[in-house]
């Protein structure tokens, strides 16, 4: 089963008009529901994939904290974003540069970089009390790195309880 939550109808209308025309819309179901309150029992899921939202969320570490209550022993997440290595480098700098452009303030913006640095995704993952994790990718954002737009991500797995 795949569950999609989002706060917005109309985005979980997109989501599962995009699982119809896959062919997985009988696998698929819609929830409303933020990050930061998951309506999810708890260890109640194997698989947790956020591409994108963990921008948007209101507090980032209690989202991480609920995606851990409600992943069972042996779960895996990987949250994050960016437009991933096979897009062209000159295309990943061309969204990061409008993204910037944008932004409504330079204080937007400098929470954009922000929000993208290793730093601020390792902080977040210990605030929320995540025993082990590792964060995968470099989250560039100059003109000239070359791992602009590529992404940044957050993964952890929920050892079992006997370590396995």
């Amino acid at each position: 089963m795949i569950v999609l939550i989002d706060p917005n109808a109309d985005a979980l209308r997109r989501a599962l008009d995009a699982a119809r025309q896959r062919g997985v819309a009988c696998r698929a179901v819609a929830v409303a529901g933020t990050a930061e309150a998951i309506p999810l029992p708890n260890e109640s899921v194997d698989v947790v994939v956020s591409r994108g939202s963990f921008y948007f969320w209101k507090d980032r570490a209690q989202g991480l904290r609920e995606i851990w209550r409600i992943l069972r022993p042996g779960g895996r997440a990987m949250i994050g974003g960016g437009l991933g290595s096979t897009y062209p480098q000159w295309a990943r700098q061309e969204f990061v540069r409008r993204r910037r452009e944008s932004a409504k303030s330079p204080e937007a913006a400098k929470e954009f970089a922000e929000a993208r640095s290793p730093e601020t995704f390792r902080r977040l993952a210990k605030e929320a009390g995540l025993p082990s994790f590792e964060v995968v990718g470099e989250g560039g954002l100059g003109a000239d790195d070359p791992n602009t737009g590529v992404g940044i991500w957050v993964r952890f797995t929920k050892e079992a309880e006997n370590g396995g």
